[in-house]
C-alpha cells in the first residue's frame, strides 16, 4: 500500500483490506439508499437486500469490468409518489418492473448499432458539464443532510459535521499505508462517535429491533396508467447511467462504454431495477457515492464492490445490526457527501481538461455555458406528470444542441473552421 498504489479493477484484495474496503461502500451509499424506502412508506431491509443482489448481478452482467454499486434510485420519486397516492404501491412495483424491461431492450438496441452515437450528440464540451452537474446539484442535498440549511442550525450537528468532513479531507491527503485506503470508514466512525458524544444518536429503536428478521418481501401489480406515468423515467434514468459510466471510466483510466459495453452496464443497471420491481424493493442505479469512494481511495477492485453487496444482503437479514446502521445521523451522511459529491463534480471538469476541449471554438463555449446554465438555474419543463430538471434537462438541452451543430457542420454552415 506504499505511495496510494491503485488497486485495478481486476485485482484481488486481501481479506484483512477487503473487509473495512467493503464497509467504506457500504456506509458511502448507505444514507442516500434508504432515503428511498423512507419516502416510500416500506421497511428498508428489502432494500438493502437489493441492493446487494443488484450490484452482485450488474458485477455478473460486465463481467466483472465495470466496477459499480447500485443503491437507490431518485429518478423515481416524483412519479411514483403520484402512483402510490392514486393506486397503490404494488402498482408503482408494475412500473418499476416496465421501467426495466424497456430499459434491457434499450440495452439490446444499443448491443445492435454501437454507443458511437454518444460521441455526437454528447461531445465532450457537452459532457463534461453534463457529468459536473450529477455533482454539483447534489451539493444542496449534502448541505440538508448536515443540517446546514434553515433558520434553525444546531450547534452539534455543525460540530459533526465538521469532524466527519474533516477527517475526510485531512485524511485523504494525510493518511498512509493501510490507512490511506480507508479515509471515508474512519470519517464516518469518528462523525459517529462525535454525533454519540454530542447527544444526537437514539438507541432505542435498536433495543427494539430482533435480532434477526426477514425483508418484506411482495409482488407487483399492473395497470397500464400506472405504468405510462412512471415510463418516462427511462429517460432520466439512461441519462445518469451514461454520466456515471463516464466517470467511472475517467476515473479507472478504461473506457467502459466499450469494454464491457454500454449494452452490457445498461442492461444490468436496468435487470435489476425489474427484479426489484418483481420482489417488492425500490428501482436501483448505479451510486454517484461509490463513485466518489473510488476516487478518493484509488481502489477500484470490483472484488470490493462484491464485498460490499455481501454485507448488504446481511445486514437485510440482521435486524439489530440494520437498525443500528440507520442511526447514523444526517450530519455524518452530510459531511461524507460533502466531499464524494464534489469529486463527481470534479470528474466532469478533468472531461474537459483530458479531451483538451478548445474554447476558443464558438461551439464549444456556447454548449458547456448553456449546460452549466440550464442544470443550476432551477428551471423545470414538464411534460404532463413527467418534470425534467437539473442534470437531466440539462442533457437533453446538451444533446440536442449537440445534434444541431453536428447538422450544421455537416453542411459547412459553422465558423468552426475560420
Amino acid at each position: 500500500m506504499e505511495n496510494r498504489k491503485i488497486i485495478q479493477v481486476e485485482e484481488k484484495v486481501p481479506a484483512k483490506l477487503l473487509i473495512p474496503l467493503s464497509i467504506q461502500h457500504m456506509f458511502a451509499m448507505f444514507g442516500a439508499s434508504v432515503l428511498v424506502p423512507f419516502v416510500f412508506g416500506i421497511n428498508p431491509a428489502i432494500v438493502l437486500f437489493m441492493n446487494g443482489v443488484g450490484t452482485l448481478l450488474f458485477i455478473l452482467v460486465t463481467k466483472g469490468k465495470a466496477p459499480a454499486y447500485l443503491g437507490s434510485s431518485f429518478a423515481f420519486l416524483a412519479p411514483a409518489g403520484i402512483v402510490i397516492s392514486k393506486f397503490g404501491y404494488e402498482y408503482a412495483l408494475g412500473g418499476f418492473v416496465a421501467v426495466g424491461f424497456c430499459g434491457c431492450i434499450l440495452a439490446a438496441v444499443i448491443y445492435k448499432f454501437g454507443s458511437d452515437w454518444i460521441d455526437v450528440v454528447l461531445p465532450p464540451a457537452a459532457m463534461g458539464p453534463v457529468v459536473a452537474l450529477i455533482g454539483l446539484e447534489l451539493s444542496g442535498t449534502a448541505a440538508s443532510n448536515a443540517g446546514l440549511i434553515g433558520d434553525h442550525i444546531e450547534t452539534s450537528s455543525v460540530i459533526v459535521f465538521l469532524v466527519t468532513l474533516g477527517t475526510a479531507v485531512f485524511g485523504s491527503i494525510l493518511f498512509r499505508k493501510f490507512l490511506s485506503v480507508i479515509p471515508i470508514l474512519i470519517a464516518v466512525i469518528a462523525g459517529y462517535i462525535a454525533a454519540i458524544a454530542c447527544g444526537i444518536v437514539d438507541f432505542s429503536e435498536v433495543a427494539k429491533a430482533p435480532i434477526l428478521a426477514l425483508p418484506n418481501f411482495s409482488t407487483p401489480k399492473f395497470s397500464i396508467d400506472a405504468i405510462l406515468i412512471i415510463l418516462p423515467v427511462i429517460l432520466v434514468i439512461t441519462s445518469e447511467h451514461i454520466g456515471h459510466q463516464i466517470v467511472t471510466s475517467k476515473i479507472v483510466g478504461r473506457d467502459l462504454l466499450k469494454d464491457p459495453g454500454l449494452h452490457r452496464s445498461l442492461f444490468g443497471d436496468n435487470f435489476s431495477t425489474m427484479i426489484s420491481g418483481l420482489i417488492g424493493s425500490v428501482p436501483t442505479t448505479t451510486y454517484g457515492e461509490n463513485i466518489g469512494v473510488m476516487a478518493v481511495t484509488r481502489v477500484y477492485s470490483v472484488y470490493v464492490i462484491a464485498g460490499a453487496a455481501v454485507l448488504s444482503i446481511i445486514c437485510s437479514f440482521v435486524g439489530k445490526l440494520s437498525t443500528l446502521i440507520q442511526t447514523i445521523p444526517g450530519p455524518v451522511i452530510g459531511g461524507i457527501s460533502f466531499l464524494l459529491y464534489g469529486m463527481i463534480g470534479t470528474s466532469g471538469i478533468r472531461i474537459l481538461v483530458d479531451s483538451n476541449v478548445d474554447y476558443a471554438k464558438s461551439r464549444n463555449l456556447a454548449l458547456t455555458s448553456v449546460i452549466f446554465v440550464t442544470g443550476l438555474s432551477g428551471i423545470a419543463v414538464k411534460f404532463g406528470n413527467i418534470e425534467l430538471t437539473g442534470m437531466v434537462l440539462a442533457c437533453v438541452v446538451g444533446m440536442i444542441l449537440s445534434l444541431i451543430f453536428y447538422v450544421l457542420d455537416k453542411f459547412h454552415l459553422t465558423n468552426d473552421t475560420e
